[in-house]
């Protein structure tokens, strides 16, 4: 037991024995870490490196003038308040626990009741797990985990499958239902939610305008995009700088209204959605193409390879007459003053009628 040890302290207790290194037990581990705690970057990183053998650090002693290496390795348990940092919760099985409720009973520990029946299931675990290193040494478990998860909970998995009985299938599951609850509860970081909500905003567009995807992310007022000014909110030159590191960058458009300006590609997201973000979203609708949304304004001519203002595929070849509108289109898509039902056939120039929900003309065999 100490307190407010240093981490020149802490780093030289697990190198005296880095054959059978102490365990960390780090209480209030909230107060350590955080800006008001100065982030104790040297703690962290004995942390993250101790999270496998074979990764010392390296001190120079001026009195001897040579270079010590300190081993890092060592278990480590930490308890407290909120999240810890990202790089310590990636690295650990994080339990999340919950304040007791009115009606909800626990038995106290006491040391001098508690402490001696705790000291003999740990030498008990001590001597099984001594007898069968060479086991576990070569354990290759099959994990239902990916990556450093894997990494993380593969020591765990491998004594509960030495075991045996209903161990194996009880650490598989706490495995996934501990990770499910911790990304559930972390929140995602700013680049894959502006990834997320990318593709919120292109729905099944083909390709959309910048000016128009930062409209769309400002929309939603429970996301970081809607705060005003930035740099909290989302600006068409932000948009660029954020989506830049998956590089993914604007590109010049001739769009159907006639106007240019830059803009985002579809294909350009898909393959840094399936790496980064791979749940496709619930809500699309934000981006429903133009012939799905008879009550979206529409322009232009099929076979021209322009694009509507929202991006929405039309193939160069294709033989569908597009439709008229009598109403002018902005490329946000608001200008809109006559209701669709005025909208005409190019094909036998009739009016369309909706009640089917279709933009098919029933005298029309091209509409």
């Amino acid at each position: 037991m100490t307190t407010n040890a240093s981490p020149s302290a802490v780093y030289r207790s697990i190198g005296l024995a880095p054959s059978d290194p102490p365990t960390l037990l780090i209480d209030e581990a909230d107060t350590i870490f955080g800006p008001k705690a100065g982030d104790n970057e040297d703690l962290r990183g004995l942390l993250n490196a101790g999270h496998q053998r074979g990764r010392p650090t390296l001190r120079y002693d001026a009195g001897s003038r040579s270079v010590e290496k300190i081993e890092t390795f060592a278990m480590a348990a930490l308890a407290g308040i909120g999240m810890m940092p990202d790089t310590i919760e990636d690295r650990a099985a994080v339990i999340r626990m919950r304040r007791r409720a009115a009606g909800e009973s626990v038995q106290p520990y006491r040391v001098r009741r508690d402490g001696p029946v705790l000291a003999e299931l740990r030498d008990r675990l001590h001597e099984w797990v001594s007898g069968h290193l060479d086991e576990l040494t070569n354990a290759a478990p099959d994990m239902p985990l990916e990556d450093r998860a894997a990494d993380t909970w593969e020591p765990l998995i491998a004594l509960a499958d030495l075991a045996g009985g209903h161990w194996p299938n009880r650490a598989r599951n706490a495995a996934l239902t501990l990770i499910a609850e911790l990304q559930d509860s972390t929140e995602a970081s700013q680049s894959i939610r502006l990834l997320n909500d990318c593709r919120t905003a292109f729905g099944t567009a083909r390709a959309l305008p910048s000016a128009v995807i930062v409209q769309r992310l400002r929309a939603d007022d429970e996301s970081p995009w809607a705060e005003t000014p930035a740099p909290g909110g989302i600006t068409v030159r932000r948009l660029a700088a954020l989506l830049r590191e998956y590089d993914i960058t604007p590109k010049n458009h001739r769009w159907e209204d006639g106007t240019q300006s830059k803009g985002y590609i579809r294909d350009d997201f898909a393959d840094t959605w399936a790496r980064y973000c791979p749940t496709v979203p619930e809500n699309t609708s934000q981006g429903d193409t133009v012939p799905d949304r008879p009550n979206r304004p529409f322009a232009g001519h099929a076979g021209d390879g322009s694009l509507p203002w929202d991006g929405s595929n039309r193939p160069t070849d294709s033989i569908v007459p597009a439709l008229t509108w009598a109403g002018t289109v902005g490329t946000d898509g608001t200008d809109h003053p006559q209701p669709p039902q005025q909208a005409t056939c190019i094909g036998c120039r009739q009016p369309l009628t909706y009640d089917d929900g279709t933009h098919a003309h029933p005298t029309c065999e091209t509409a």
